[in-house]
């Protein structure tokens, strides 16, 4: 099969993507374009608007100190810091200079850092934080990479820089601003590394400049909902997906406020009070999570509410997807969304009705749950290689359980093995190491996305797999452990789930525990204290897993279900060596690390 979308608008190729931040933010400069939090104090937050005139001329500034640092055009910029407004401006000062934007990871190790670096060519970073300043001074260290040169990336630290460049004139920085067409790199962003070294994926300033201008109306029912748009930026910017969306709203009109405290960022929200949201799958089952706290903490008659009131939540939305909402229900949804879902969506800041989820599969019972409660969840799809956002749910057009139809300017078919095929506007055109495009890139200009996909008849796109998770167990029936791992995981007490059976007699699973959310769990039930290892062997624990584990089987056939669990002795983590800087799993380091675990399972 297959599909594809239209595009809606075309721009210039000889143009690139400063030309239509310039063009967009020039036409409105008093337009308030970000928002700078002014205190750190959780009790008195407050922000800054940054007009659209003000911004751009601290990007101007930090370009003349980049060019008389002796930057040219084409050379590679690292940047390496926690989410803030300052990594927003050296992002764009650097595509001002002429020059390619290498994120990493605030969290990478200096082993993961010294690959970018070297991979890249990279002789300069911006470094913000303590902590990463240290990995970093370690990576050019341990890894022989004396040459480095590093910025302060603080609001000292640019100054320090913008005033380096006081002597560089404003038609330098337009001489090599303009130099980029729409074909040209404007970042090396590198992949999770899940199964070897991660890959710099080259983005052009098409994928962010043309991505903007057919996403954002496609998606403007969610993001320019309101006639002032907000958004609250907490995830890393280091990820395609958020640097994207980024810059699509710096070109659209929508306000942004970065924060990389994501331990309070409900307090943020609530200050803040974004118009729609950004989000990964693990806030929303954070937040599944604090809602079944207060129902199990809730006595009597509150008890029965918000018990109810999650499951009509659900019901509702299922029905309204059906077409087909019972009187009955529609009353009692009615009465819940005034008494108890209005103060969940509080949660997330008050005036927010919808978010988009991305960068990791999304539970459709989640998605139900939290749209019946008034906060749309629209799911997309994307990779690193098709700068995150290539379908997407929008209110138009939208099936739960779907990552949503292409967005405009996309194509997409299925391989003979079913692998989800991506070509268009988003795409990117290849990878720095030529050598690494064979098996990826065709000459037509397919991507195989590694992924394995359903397409209906309506163009709704069903993510069902990953090509290299596939399992085929000793009785050859193929398992994808995905969609398994994703409902295990909504078990709050659960970090992360790795379904196994490749060869095995059964399909069982490794758990790994949340040692907060465990913590918290066990004092509601009078065990305070119980350890992680005390944990591994205890019934109401297993009974709480098994429960997940019950209604994953639900969705599998018996020879797929998951038929016995063990839990592991240790969180997984980036620290462990198991989970890469963007949260995902690295599947086969868990079965190689814990085959105590898998002789368990498997006897």
């Amino acid at each position: 099969m297959h599909i594809a979308t239209p595009e809606i608008h075309r721009l210039d190729p000889k143009s690139n993507l400063t030309d239509l931040v310039v063009e967009r933010l020039g036409a409105d400069p008093a337009r308030v374009v970000y928002a700078v939090q002014r205190s750190e104090d959780l009790n008195k937050l407050a922000w800054d608007d940054v007009t659209a005139f003000q911004y751009l001329s601290q990007v101007r500034k930090i370009a003349k100190g980049l060019i008389a640092s002796g930057v040219q055009p084409l050379d590679m910029i690292a940047v390496m810091s926690p989410t803030s407004y300052e990594w927003a401006l050296v992002d764009q000062a650097i595509w001002f200079a002429g020059a390619i934007s290498v994120p990493i990871y605030d969290t990478s190790s200096p082993s993961q850092i010294a690959h970018i670096l070297n991979d890249s060519g990279a002789q300069k970073i911006f470094v913000a934080g303590t902590t990463q300043a240290r990995a970093v001074d370690r990576a050019i260290e341990q890894h022989g990479l004396s040459d480095i040169e590093q910025f302060e990336l603080t609001d000292a630290g640019l100054d320090v820089l913008a005033e380096a460049g006081s002597d560089i004139s404003d038609d330098e920085v337009e001489t090599v601003r303009s130099l980029a067409t729409m074909e040209s790199t404007a970042t090396v962003v590198y992949t999770s590394g899940t199964t070897g070294a991660p890959k710099g994926a080259l983005i052009s300033h098409s994928n962010l400049a043309e991505g903007a201008v057919n996403i954002v109306p496609w998606a403007e029912e969610i993001v320019l909902s309101r006639h002032t748009p907000r958004l609250l930026m907490f995830l890393p910017l280091a990820h395609i997906l958020a640097r994207a969306v980024q810059y699509f709203c710096l070109v659209s009109g929508i306000q942004v406020a970065h924060t990389s405290d994501t331990t309070n960022v409900t307090k943020i929200m609530g200050a803040y009070q974004p118009t729609w949201l950004l989000v990964v799958p693990r806030v929303l089952e954070k937040a599944y999570s604090a809602v079944l706290t207060q129902a199990e903490n809730a006595t009597g008659l509150r008890k029965n509410l918000l018990t109810d009131a999650i499951e009509v939540a659900e019901q509702w939305s299922r029905a309204r997807q059906s077409g087909d909402i019972p009187v009955g229900l529609r009353i009692k949804h009615a009465f819940y969304d005034r008494v108890v879902y209005t103060k969940i969506r509080e949660v997330f800041g008050g005036e927010a009705q919808a978010a988009i989820s991305g960068a990791s599969p999304l539970n459709e019972k989640l998605a139900h749950l939290f749209t019946g409660m008034g906060l749309g969840i629209y799911e997309g799809y994307g990779l690193t290689e098709s700068t995150a956002p290539a379908s997407v749910n929008v209110p138009h057009s939208v099936r739960l359980g779907s990552v949503g139809k292409l967005v405009p300017g996309m194509e997409a078919k299925l391989s003979d093995s079913g692998e989800l095929m991506l070509r268009g506007v988003v795409v990117s055109p290849g990878y720095l190491s030529a050598d690494d495009n064979a098996d990826s890139f065709d000459a037509e200009g397919w991507f195989a996305t590694g992924d394995l996909a359903e397409i209906d008849d309506d163009g709704f796109i069903y993510i069902t797999g990953r090509t290299k998770d596939l399992l085929v167990t000793a009785g050859g029936k193929n398992v994808s452990p995905g969609p398994l791992e994703e409902t295990i995981s909504m078990a709050p007490i659960v970090g992360h789930a790795v379904v196994v059976g490749e060869n095995k007699p059964f399909v069982g699973v490794l758990i790994s525990l949340d040692a907060a959310e465990l913590a918290a769990w066990a004092s509601r039930r009078g065990k305070e204290g119980l350890t992680l290892d005390e944990a591994r062997t205890d019934e109401d624990v297993h009974a709480e897993i098994q429960s997940y584990i019950d209604l994953a089987n639900q969705s599998v056939s018996q020879a797929e279900s998951v038929r016995k669990m063990v839990i592991l002795p240790t969180e997984l983590s980036q620290e462990t060596g198991h989970v890469t800087p963007s949260d995902k799993l690295r599947r086969a380091s868990v079965i190689e690390d814990f085959d105590e675990a898998m002789a368990e399972l498997y006897g």
